[in-house]
């Protein structure tokens, strides 16, 4: 430790605060360049003000005393900046990244300013003490971090690639019923084998909600799941919380990088779950959330009390909750359309149940659900590699920031890229699928 100094935060950087140019909303032209506020990408704007690597950080708002999310974080490429995000990079004593993993692991309470909206003015900022080791162990310390949160970026762009399989799958069967019409016209299904091929009529009948393919049928959600709601015991009643049992929320809903749900952020005890009508939801339920913003998807890995802002649904029949998710996430609209409120809006269980869906006969039913299960049990295997990443980083980090731990610049490389390496090749081998 002796070779650490403690440094200002101003003394390592470069600051671009000067170029930053805010741009109303009803000004922005449309476009592939990330437009960065406070808290990450607000928008896609068609040019750019900035190009390379830096370190932006909340110049103001809550997040900076909640931190919820990272108060500061890596832009790379092309962007533009708008004025509530400082920007900076490391000068020749600093390495960009190192200097983004130390401010996260810094309390930077003592330098926010305002009562009602915390803001970090560029002053309180530069005088932010970072301790500090040589370039070279910088670099070694932002390396293995860096690669640990590479693989947890790589998991979630995967997830997000099987998401969007599972869901063209559904969409090509249930809504645009592409299968149906290549029969109509004595093609076969693009991309369909035979045998799931014959599972598919080739012709359409009336029904009260317009054409659908023949035997199938119109139902209410309530028809082929069970549905259920919640409720908040007491928060001030010490025994109803912290047990053994996950207890989801809107939040919980709002944080997830996929549609599968792990973990919540508060637990629950018997005595508390004996106050939530509903009981414990089982495992693999479909959960949404209710209240503004609608639209939270999920499917619970474990059995999980939900309070007031969440709809559980359980399959009673051959529809599974992965048919739900699919079928929620392409009628949106519709859910919305249902919603109402004063304060905010919200779908009721009455309206979620009364919605109308098609639903195919039990064989493409089940068949849909096999042909996506193995999309969704890597989702599942990758969130919860995440978790475990994550951990690994939120545990080394202070250690690593400190200089509890010390690493050399080739061992920290070389303990992670051959976990990279492998999340590549799988990533890519799913694209090429």
């Amino acid at each position: 430790m002796a070779d650490w100094i403690e440094m200002s935060f101003g003394d390592l950087t470069e600051n671009f605060d000067s170029h930053r140019v805010p741009v109303k909303e009803s000004n922005r032209e449309s476009g592939p360049y990330p437009y960065y506020g406070a808290s990450g990408i607000v928008d896609y704007v068609s040019d750019y003000i900035f190009e390379g690597e830096y370190l932006l950080i909340a110049e103001d708002g809550e997040n900076l005393r909640s931190r919820r999310t990272p108060f500061a974080f890596l832009a790379d490429g092309r962007f533009w900046v708008n004025n509530h995000a400082h920007i900076v990079r490391g000068n020749s004593l600093a390495d960009t990244k190192f200097l983004l993993y130390a401010l996260l692991n810094t309390d930077i309470s003592g330098f926010l300013t305002g009562s009602t909206i915390p803001k970090l003015t560029q002053g309180n900022m530069n005088r932010i003490p970072i301790l500090t080791p040589s370039l070279h162990e910088q670099r070694a310390i932002a390396g293995f971090l860096g690669n640990l949160d590479k693989n947890i970026e790589i998991n979630r762009q995967m997830n997000q690639t099987l998401e969007s399989f599972a869901r063209a799958i559904f969409k090509s069967w249930f809504i645009g019923f592409d299968p149906v019409r290549a029969k109509m016209q004595g093609r076969k299904p693009l991309g369909m084998d035979a045998e799931t091929a014959a599972l598919f009529p080739d012709s359409f009948e009336d029904s009260e909600i317009g054409k659908i393919p023949k035997g199938w049928k119109v139902g209410e959600v309530k028809d082929f799941y069970t549905i259920r709601g919640g409720t908040t015991p007491k928060t001030d009643t010490a025994e109803f919380w912290g047990g053994s049992h996950p207890f989801a929320t809107p939040k919980d809903m709002a944080s997830l990088r996929s549609s599968v749900l792990l973990r919540t952020e508060r637990m629950i005890s018997d005595e508390g779950l004996s106050r939530i009508g509903s009981g414990l939801i089982p495992k693999g339920s479909f959960l949404l959330s209710s209240r503004a913003p609608i639209g939270y998807l999920a499917i619970s890995e474990n059995r999980v009390a939900i309070n007031q802002g969440i709809i559980a649904a359980i399959p009673n029949c051959w529809l599974s909750s992965r048919y739900l998710l699919s079928w929620c996430a392409a009628n949106m609209s519709t859910i919305e359309a249902a919603a109402n409120g004063t304060t905010f809006l919200e779908i009721s269980k009455s309206s979620f149940k009364k919605l109308r869906l098609i639903a195919p006969p039990e064989n493409i039913g089940r068949k849909y659900d096999a042909t996506v299960s193995a999309f969704y049990e890597k989702i599942i295997a990758n969130a919860k590699e995440n978790e475990t990443l994550s951990e690994i980083r939120d545990l080394l980090l202070p250690k690593l920031t400190s200089g509890q731990i010390r690493l050399d610049r080739e061992s920290a490389f070389n303990s992670m890229t051959h976990i990279q390496t492998r999340r590549l090749d799988d990533h890519e081998q799913n694209e090429d699928s």
